[in-house]
């Protein structure tokens, strides 16, 4: 079946007692035992196995051709508990620029419990094998990246991670259904649901989805059920409602993205613009080989004039919404060192934006006159 069709009816099927199209949502905490000790459904109690984050779970794996998902309560709680899977000692390759939260727990949580992790650039291939320790057990890597959109070639990343006997896991948030990390040879991805996957920014989630039955993979469920960071049922349904239409929005957020960062990259006030689907973008080979259908709803640039002429252009936006975040149907827009910090990966003058659903030319006008 095509992307679409597998979207709209993964995790659903008819309920066999009242006929209901859509899926229920099983708030229960609880299941009842048969006499003789067993479960009839399988299900014992919520926070190891819950109906509605099955569904989700098959779903999310569905989409991503995976064998298994494991749905948790946000995407930094899928992450860490990849990491968790890990033990003391183990050695991590992570990417030098990723989401600043896992940057964070990495450094602040990871390191001092005892993992030893080399931050390095993953678009850079030489700088990641030369990395590799007889401790590596895990290559991370994130592309397109946050918040300068840099693409890691996965295939070859995936390739140096397996030679070395470790596994490739992939945060793929930033570009679910126009990338397939683990038709690239990844062994996880990882996203936060809150994203893309949900789609309209009212519900926090996270998901891990395996490409095969590891042992790997058995820690990442166990801490799953055993450090309980999961997500309640209604959360778990309304993703899993996210899912049925992200074929469709993928298509429709790369659409706008890449007619926004066309009018950017022709604009006298912008120095440059970071959208790996222009053909100006370093990575624009690499992306166009493993991104399928579009490339993506995020794009940043960067405004002549540093971070007075950045900020000046989110102060005067009408239609775009100044907020962190994305993946939704709203746009936003933000100026991105003033959430992280300044350095070298988020100079004064970038403006990282999450291209919504609206009319491209809608977006396009309001951008020109706040630049203006």
């Amino acid at each position: 079946m095509r992307i679409e069709t597998v979207a709209v009816h993964a995790g659903h099927a008819v309920d066999p007692t009242t006929g209901a199209v859509a899926p229920p949502i099983q708030l229960s905490t609880t299941f009842e035992r048969n006499p003789d000790g067993s479960y009839r459904g399988g299900y014992s109690y919520s926070r190891s196995d819950n109906p509605t984050r099955r569904a989700l779970e098959q779903a999310i794996a569905a989409v991503e051709g995976g064998v298994d998902a494991a749905a948790f309560g946000s995407g930094i709680a899928a992450s860490a508990a990849v990491f968790q899977a890990l033990r003391p000692g183990d050695h991590v390759i992570a990417p030098a620029e990723a989401y600043h939260g896992t940057g964070k727990l990495l450094r602040d949580i990871c390191v001092p419990w005892g993992l030893q992790v080399a931050f390095v650039d993953m678009t850079d291939l030489a700088a990641v094998r030369a990395a590799v320790t007889r401790e590596t057990k895990l290559l991370w890597a994130e592309t397109p990246s946050n918040p300068q959109l840099k693409i890691t070639d996965l295939a070859e990343v995936s390739r140096i991670a397996h030679d070395a006997g470790a596994a490739c896991v992939v945060d793929n948030t930033w570009a679910p259904i126009v990338q397939r990390p683990l038709e690239q040879g990844a062994d996880l991805v990882v996203h936060s649901t809150t994203k893309y996957i949900g789609g309209h920014s009212d519900v926090t989630g996270g998901a891990v989805v395996a490409r095969e039955q590891s042992e790997l993979w058995q820690r990442i469920r166990m801490t799953q059920g055993t450090g309980g960071a999961i997500p309640s049922p209604f959360d778990c349904w309304l993703v899993l409602r996210g899912v049925q239409t992200l074929p469709w929005r993928m298509r429709a957020h790369s659409e706008n993205a890449l007619q926004v960062a066309t009018f950017l990259a022709a604009h006298p006030k912008v120095e440059r613009v970071d959208y790996p689907g222009l053909p100006t973008h370093p990575n624009y080979a690499v992306a166009s080989e493993q991104m399928r259908g579009g490339f993506s709803g995020m794009l940043s640039f960067h405004v002549r004039g540093g971070r007075e002429a950045a900020l000046a252009v989110t102060a005067n936006v009408r239609i775009f919404t100044r907020a962190t975040s994305l993946g939704g149907v709203e746009s936003l827009i933000e100026h991105r060192a003033s959430i992280t910090g300044e350095s070298p990966l988020t100079p004064q003058g970038l403006i990282r934006c999450s291209i919504g659903l609206e009319h491209p030319q809608d977006l396009i006008d309001d951008i020109a006159q706040a630049l203006a």
